[in-house]
């Protein structure tokens, strides 16, 4: 599992890392930096995709990538409308636990880290890579040092993880004496399977951000995933209920969600083979999803992520209480603790709600960190909610939920960075 994501002068970041655990949550004021947060993690994932830095940046339509916010010169911190220099570059570093269940293929030690450099072009606008390595433990797997071999054609726009395998199987089999060539093989090999171990990790990864509308369509079968915004949903739904174990799961939680009485489902199909979906109740009321609320929606495709056949290890929500009663976010962050506790699977969401602060359970809370503008500056600051000043005390006698709309977070960063005053007692 991911266990940290450090960004270096990447957007508004000078030197920040996040802690992440099994559901990480992020709050912070809007314009603070949460959504570029975001933005990291979809670059480390469109690097594990096995796209150039220039399909990762401005999109891959035929692959349905979407760009990254923003101009290339922008994600390097404080470069818009500055002129570039070749000092200039950003850094992306992301450290992993070695799970056996995940990465059953990637025999390497119990901690890696992956790290890509990126600088801006002056010329053409576009990204080169600067450095990048991989490391197992305190053991290198390999540098961008590894290319420096005569005639080693490398793509600088391309990211070495994708790259290594078959360059250094071909570096295996050079000619040569015959321990040489197995010594090098070796070391290629090992080289090889850990960039695919670390390549297949960034690739599993969603994001979620889900329109009432999309879930409303209906959709033509064959699909089995949920789309980022909740497209085919019908028949990722209908998919999920002919396993009768899944079914009852689904049902049992959208009726402590809503009023409704949810009994089953139907999945009707209309004169053009497209999959409807409608909510049963045990009265015998049906409700088709363009009579569902937008919360239940929401809800609906969140179980539909977590619950169906996507092979995702990382899911990222962004505003996960969207469309939810306060009431019922408990059930919100009930479900994810549970689908997330034997560590499989990993959520990262940020939040504006209090409420949901206040429920999260004592693991949650050490994986939630703020994200914070210092004033009179650009920079924004990530700290764990566990290191500021009080908090564990605070928690238990205020409340989570009081501390962020309070804006005590904001003040306690502030005192910690020698800039504020003792936020010991909020009001």
């Amino acid at each position: 599992m991911i266990t940290s994501l450090r960004l270096k002068d990447f957007k508004n970041f000078v030197d920040e890392t996040l802690h992440v655990g099994p559901f990480t949550v992020i709050v912070g004021a809007n314009a603070s930096g949460k959504s570029n947060i975001r933005d990291a993690f979809r670059f480390l994932h469109g690097v594990g995709r096995g796209y150039s830095l220039a399909e990762i940046a401005g999109g891959k339509h035929e692959a349905g990538w979407k760009p990254i916010r923003g101009a290339t010169n922008e994600m390097v911190r404080f470069q818009a409308g500055a002129e570039i220099s070749e000092l200039d570059r950003f850094s992306l570093e992301v450290e992993m636990k070695s799970d056996r269940q995940a990465l059953s293929y990637l025999e390497l030690g119990d901690n890696i880290r992956y790290r890509i450099d990126v600088c801006p072009e002056d010329s053409s606008g576009g990204l080169s890579i600067a450095d990048e390595e991989l490391w197992s433990d305190s053991e290198e797997i390999y540098t961008t040092k590894i290319f420096d071999e005569p005639n080693t054609l490398l793509n600088r726009s391309k990211p070495a993880l994708c790259l290594v395998p078959s360059i250094l199987r071909d570096i295996g089999h050079a000619a040569g004496p015959l321990a040489d060539v197995l010594a090098i093989y070796s070391q290629a090999d090992r080289r090889s399977q850990g960039a695919t171990g670390v390549a297949r990790r960034l690739n599993s990864m969603r994001f979620f951000d889900f329109k009432p509308d999309h879930m409303r369509e209906p959709a033509f079968p064959g699909q089995t995933t949920l789309g980022d915004n909740g497209e085919y949903l019908p028949v990722v739904l209908r998919k999920i209920c002919t396993d009768q174990k899944r079914k009852a799961i689904l049902t049992s939680w959208l009726r402590e969600l809503t009023p409704m009485d949810v009994k089953d489902f139907e999945f009707p199909d209309d004169p053009s083979g497209r999959i409807h979906l409608v909510i049963c109740e045990a009265n015998g009321a049906k409700v088709s999803a363009n009579c569902a609320s937008d919360g239940t929606l929401r809800f609906l495709a969140l179980l539909a992520a977590l619950l169906g056949n996507d092979s995702a290890l990382i899911y990222f929500f962004e505003e996960i209480e969207n469309g939810l009663h306060s009431s019922r976010l408990h059930l919100l962050v009930e479900l994810i603790e549970r689908v997330t506790s034997d560590g499989t699977k990993q959520v990262v969401a940020t939040t504006h709600s209090p409420e949901m602060l206040s429920l999260v359970g004592d693991s949650t809370f050490e994986s939630t960190s703020v994200v914070c503008r210092l004033e009179d500056t650009n920079e924004a600051i990530i700290r764990p909610v566990a290191e500021l000043p009080k908090a564990r005390e605070l928690r238990k006698t205020q409340g989570l939920g009081r501390l962020l709309s309070g804006r005590w977070m904001e003040t306690a960063l502030a005192f910690a960075e020698g800039n504020g005053n003792d936020p010991e007692h909020p009001e």
